[in-house]
């Protein structure tokens, strides 16, 4: 720690030498104070400077000692100040730390003038570009009024260069106008169709959000349970929709495959042949499986006879309760036709909500009148039905009484009779086999006789067109043969092309000098418009800000990114 020292007695200094603690070396003394020393010296202690200066060395008076700087005094010499090298600062005081807030704050300070030099500058260059971007969409309307007034100009040389007549121009700036007027219309009534179709959307929105918080308030005052099952059916449905979509996915896919077969299928007859014997197949095939299957169904006798027993009393049921449904009808028919003459006699006192309730009515007597109409059909084909049923019915019965007659004989034959009996049969299914093999070799002998039938139409065809070309040919070199014969005539006709095409050589040759000279004159006045536009300081100067506004974008998109 550092210590207050109160000199006592003033310090003897050479002339011209320096003291301790940098004092002057001369007669003034400064006045006394306290001085702040680095080291623990004890008071009434003070080291004689010598002559040139030198500190004596010896015990504690040997150590360095740091004193504040002295103000300046008569002859000009400032305080001593502690050199660079050396031992820095020890004791890091209140000074200390101002100081580099000080510095901190300085620092700070300058910063934030930078960014707000910095924020100016970026505003100055905002304000700037709005005004050059105001400026150049300007710019950019009158280069389009420009660009239409130059069509224009270019379509009235085109016509002037083509010789078209003034009623033409006149005619075609006539449907032009028509044609527009048309589009404008089109385009007033599709804007309203789309307003009121946006009406309708808004409305359909609303009714939408209307039903769902219905459902919403009903799905709330519902019980926790059904709550519950509304939520699982609910993502069964959303499940079901997904699985829909990705159905109906693949279903696209296959029609887009099968289009594509259909296309590379439809130049070969042969594929096509082949598609449809395939169809063939199948279809031969499903049918065959479910013939397989309803021999599978098939019971005995005795179970189908129960079965149609039950499908006859079950239709008896079906035709007594349609008959009872028809007493119900005609009676709801009767109270109808009485209510009908209640209205008809109120109708003249009341117009308005009972006209529409009569309607309905109307509507429903309609109704009941078409179906007593179809009532006689219904029931026709309902008697006629159960006759089939039960003819049906009597034809199983006799079908299994006849079985069990045979299942009776057959327990009363003998063993030779059965292996008679046997070997007949063994013979029976032997031509039999022998017979299918032979319808199917018919059969396939048929098939290719049908193709090969097939193939000579198709010839025949061929060749009935190739004989019509050929015969319009003939005909048609004999015309040419009937002009070329008459040479005398082709040489004055080409004699005549020949006049006139050196007529329209003439012609077209003086009409290009002409071009060439107007070229030549609209060549002259572009080059010097050209040059006026290169000399005039205003497409200098717009030239100088586009490319300015061009830099500006740049710097802009910079900014953005």
């Amino acid at each position: 720690m550092a210590s207050n020292h109160k000199l006592s007695a003033a310090r003897p200094v050479s002339r011209g030498g320096i003291g301790l603690a940098g004092r002057p070396a001369s007669g003034i003394r400064p006045p006394s104070g306290n001085i702040r020393v680095a080291t623990g010296m004890p008071p009434g202690t003070a080291r004689p400077g010598s002559r040139g200066g030198a500190i004596g060395t010896g015990g504690v008076l040997s150590s360095q000692i740091k004193v504040a700087d002295r103000p300046v005094t008569q002859q000009g010499l400032s305080g001593m100040k502690t050199g660079i090298k050396g031992p820095q600062r020890q004791i890091l005081d209140k000074s200390y730390y101002l100081g580099l807030l000080r510095s901190k704050i300085s620092e700070l300070t300058s910063e934030m003038n930078k960014l707000q030099k910095e924020i100016e500058m970026y505003n100055q260059e905002n304000s700037v570009y709005l005004s050059y971007e105001k400026r150049a969409e300007i710019l950019a309307i009158e280069i389009k009024e420009f660009q239409g007034q130059l069509a224009d100009y270019n379509m009235l040389v085109d016509k002037l260069n083509t010789n078209t007549e003034m009623e033409e121009v006149m005619n075609d700036y006539n449907m032009l106008k028509a044609q527009n007027d048309r589009e404008t219309q089109s385009m007033d009534i599709i804007f309203t169709e789309r307003q009121a179709k946006e009406k309708q959307i808004r409305s359909v929105e609303e009714d939408i959000e209307q039903e769902k918080q219905a459902a919403d308030d009903i799905i709330k005052n519902m019980p926790p349970e059904k709550q519950v099952k509304y939520i699982e059916m609910k993502t069964t449905n959303e499940k079901l929709l997904q699985e829909l979509d990705t159905l109906q996915q693949q279903l696209d896919l296959l029609n887009i495959k099968k289009e594509s077969l259909e296309a590379e299928i439809a130049p070969s007859q042969v594929k096509q042949e082949a598609v449809l014997l395939y169809e063939k197949l199948y279809e031969l095939e499903s049918h065959r499986d479910q013939m397989t299957a309803e021999d599978k169904s098939m019971g005995s006798p005795m179970e189908e006879r129960e079965r149609l027993l039950k499908q006859v009393k079950e239709d008896n049921q079906e035709i007594a309760s349609m008959e009872r449904q028809l007493t119900d009808i005609k009676e709801k028919i009767n109270q109808f036709n009485e209510e009908i003459r209640q209205l008809d006699m109120d109708l003249e006192e009341h117009q308005g909500e009972m006209n529409q309730k009569y309607k309905e009515l109307k509507k429903r007597e309609e109704n009941m009148d078409s179906f007593i109409e179809t009532f006689e059909e219904t029931k026709n084909q309902e008697v006629e039905r159960k006759a089939q049923l039960e003819a049906s019915v009597v034809a199983l019965l006799e079908h299994s009484s006849r079985n069990i007659n045979r299942m009776r004989q057959i327990s009363s034959i003998t063993n030779q009779e059965l292996k008679i009996m046997q070997d007949d049969l063994n013979f029976k299914s032997t031509e039999m086999q022998k017979s299918q093999s032979t319808a199917r070799n018919l059969t396939s002998d048929s098939q290719r006789l049908q193709l090969d039938l097939q193939k000579m139409e198709l010839l025949e065809s061929k060749m009935t067109e190739e004989q019509h070309s050929l015969k319009n040919k003939i005909k048609q070199m004999i015309t040419d043969l009937e002009t070329f014969n008459d040479l005398p005539a082709l040489k004055s006709s080409g004699e005549e092309k020949k006049k006139k095409l050196h007529q329209e050589k003439t012609v077209l040759s003086t009409r290009r000098n002409a071009f060439k000279k107007i070229m030549e004159k609209l060549n002259i006045e572009y080059e010097t418009l050209k040059t006026q536009l290169q000399e005039n300081e205003t497409h200098s100067q717009l030239t100088n800000l586009e490319r300015k506004w061009q830099h500006h974008e740049q710097n802009n998109f910079v900014m953005k990114e």
